[in-house]
């Protein structure tokens, strides 16, 4: 039976009782709240952190009728967002994991923040749209239940006991869904197509970490005293999450099973750090080390901090792109082979057919999303005979994390670093003027601006425009994709050595260009970006200790479409640090969770709804594990 406490506002509740229901779900009164199974209360304020959740949150009573819930930072008190529904179950323990099974009926979410008029998923009855709370008399009692409107206008009332059944509608497209009719048997059909789908990909998943750990690999040695030396030159102060994520790693490299580790971190909150004491562990051991970035621009960049962090060690490291003439590419190509490189940072011409190494050790992969099909492929057949470490800025949605436990390691980053400042953002009408006084506040500083405009016919134009407002002294440049290679490489090493003081530029720069120096971003026509696009530029700033400023500029008097509104104010509202990860910047998360399932699964999602899916693949991948499937996948090596 599924025990639970549903909590919403408006709600009236008896507060002794609550309490009690709370020590029976095994919860622990305390001062204060800290870790997981705490709770207290002060007057009419209960805190509560409910097990699963990442912060605790606090409910407000007003003569017992609850005003407010929010999620809060334990640590300073300070609120961070308001709920509408939570749901709070007991403290699961180990024991009672194996004795209680994993169903569709399990919350993955906590929190259920529906708005009337909001398309949403009941688990028996398909999708639907919220219409809202409203009382219903049953056996002569009054008592809250949901409102969903289904297809013909036909209503579904369903008691705040159940709600647990219902999730909010979020799928990959934009369009609306559709509605289904109460008491037809589509639902069931859709869902039951879906549930064969989700199997299968549970299958793969479990199929293909059950050879990489039958497979024997290499046993990598302990941390060496030169490990110690080099993670010191790491400039910054490690952020727990960071320092999980790399033992994490080191602990795969160590039991000598193939590692095909996925590593989430919001953008600028230090994966590639992770990545390079990955690395060094590898080429300590005698291995070589390919890093697989999709531009040019960022191999050229990690090229750079690679050749930096590792000048006092004996370590041969090379970059191969289209920034290099053939000749050169032939000679490094033929040092792979022969074992003279250990480290080679390059774009997709590291998956062209000539290229082979001696003893590849560790396979390093940034923005796997970002590369075509056919590296893909080339890829997959690397997972299976050397150690791949995958990095993506893409946040993964918690409710797909936590059902793929078990079916795929990952590793997350969510703690930004120390003295990180949010970046402040702002969306406004262009205005010359502005332009002009944001770009000379920024150099006055002594620092370095971004201004992104994304189409390459017009980019002379936009950079004589800014040469007119801003003085003659002003070092402006333009980079974009069409230039010849030279020509790119360098000018994107004057801008990262600081000789240039405005880098006007296309997407280009999209893709982890790490420059502490630049603190501010100007993008042009700001409206033709996906919310991810916009998160992800804003990210290319506010990588050092020293505020940063963000300003997406749309044409002045022009009339936005609905879905552009919505994004830059999204972008504006939510600039607090690790944005991506806790908020609900939907097409962001669900961007995060295709480039992990793989296009095929994108149907499935759409059919059923982002949640429901994952608690399919979650009860999947249990029932498949429970049955033994996983090992005798293993012993037969399948």
């Amino acid at each position: 039976m599924f025990k639970s406490i549903k909590l919403y506002n408006k709600q009236n509740i008896n507060l002794e009782q609550l309490l009690l229901d709370l020590v029976g779900f095994a919860y622990k009164r305390q001062d204060a709240v800290l870790s997981e199974g705490d709770f207290s209360r002060r007057g009419e304020i209960i805190d509560i952190f409910p097990y699963s959740f990442e912060l605790p949150i606090r409910i407000e009573l007003d003569n017992e009728i609850i005003s407010s819930i929010k999620t809060f930072n334990p640590a300073t008190g300070e609120a961070l967002w308001e709920h509408r529904i939570v749901i709070i179950l007991p403290i699961r323990k180990a024991s009672s994991l194996k004795t209680n099974p994993i169903t569709e009926e399990l919350p993955l979410t906590n929190f259920l923040d529906l708005n009337p008029g909001d398309y949403c998923v009941h688990n028996q009855y398909g999708i639907g749209r919220f219409l809202g709370l409203k009382k219903i008399k049953v056996k002569d009692t009054l008592s809250d239940h949901l409102v969903i409107e289904y297809d013909r206008g036909e209503k579904l009332f369903v008691p705040v006991e159940s709600m647990h059944l219902v999730q909010k509608y979020i799928a990959f497209h934009i369009r609306k869904p559709k509605l289904y009719r109460l008491g037809s048997k589509e639902w069931i059909r859709v869902k039951q197509r879906a549930k064969k789908g989700i199997q299968k990909l549970a299958w793969e998943l479990l199929s293909l970490q059950a050879i990489r750990l039958n497979s024997k690999g290499y046993i990598y040695p302990k941390d060496t005293k030169w490990q110690k030396d080099f993670e010191e030159t790491f400039p910054y102060e490690e952020t727990p999450d960071q320092v999980k994520a790399a033992s994490e790693v080191k602990k795969d490299m160590e039991q000598g099973k193939l590692m095909d580790r996925l590593l989430c971190g919001d953008v600028g909150y230090g994966k590639t750090e992770v990545a390079m004491r990955a690395a060094f562990k590898a080429l300590m051991a005698g291995k070589q080390v390919a890093y697989l970035v999709p531009t040019t621009i960022l191999a050229e960049q990690h090229f750079q901090n690679f050749s930096f962090r590792l000048k006092d060690f004996p370590v041969n490291i090379e970059l191969l792109c289209r920034f290099k003439t053939p000749f050169e590419q032939k000679k490094i190509v033929e040092n792979l082979k022969t074992g003279r490189t250990d480290v080679v940072i390059g774009t997709h011409r590291l998956l062209s057919g000539d290229v082979s190494f001696k003893d590849l050790g560790l396979v390093i992969i940034d923005e796997e999303q970002r590369f075509g099909v056919k590296a893909k492929e080339k890829l997959k057949q690397m997972r299976l005979s050397s150690n791949v470490l995958t990095l993506t800025a893409t946040p993964i949605p918690r409710t797909l994390y936590m059902s793929l436990m078990g079916a795929r390691d990952l590793s997350v980053i969510n703690t930004p670093p120390e003295n990180r400042l949010p970046i402040k953002t702002s969306v406004v009408e262009y205005d010359e003027d502005l332009v002009r006084q944001v770009i000379l506040k920024e150099l006055n500083r002594k620092g370095q601006v971004f201004f992104l405009h994304n189409r390459i016919e017009d980019i002379g134009k936009v950079r004589d425009r800014l040469a007119k407002i801003l003085p003659s002294n002003t070092r402006l440049a333009i980079g974009h994709g069409q230039m010849h290679p030279k020509e790119l490489e360098s000018v994107m090493s004057a801008f990262i050595k600081g000789s240039i003081d405005c880098l006007v530029s296309t997407m280009i720069i999209e893709s982890g260009i790490d420059i502490p120096n630049a603190n501010t971003l100007i993008v042009d026509n700001a409206q033709m970006f996906g919310l991810s696009d916009l998160h992800q530029l804003r990210g290319r700033v506010g990588r050092f200790n020293r505020t940063a400023y963000a300003y997406f500029m749309i044409p002045r008097n022009i009339l936005l479409e609905t879905d552009a509104r919505k994004r830059l104010n999204a972008i504006s509202e939510y600039s607090q640090l690790g944005a991506g990860f806790n908020i609900a910047m939907e097409d962001l998360e669900i961007r995060g969770a295709g480039n992990l399932l793989g296009i095929e699964q994108h149907g499935f999602i759409a059919a059923i709804g982002f949640d429901l899916y994952c608690r399919l693949l979650r009860e999947a991948v249990d029932n498949f594990k429970k049955a033994g499937v996983y090992e005798d996948a293993k012993e037969n090596n399948i």
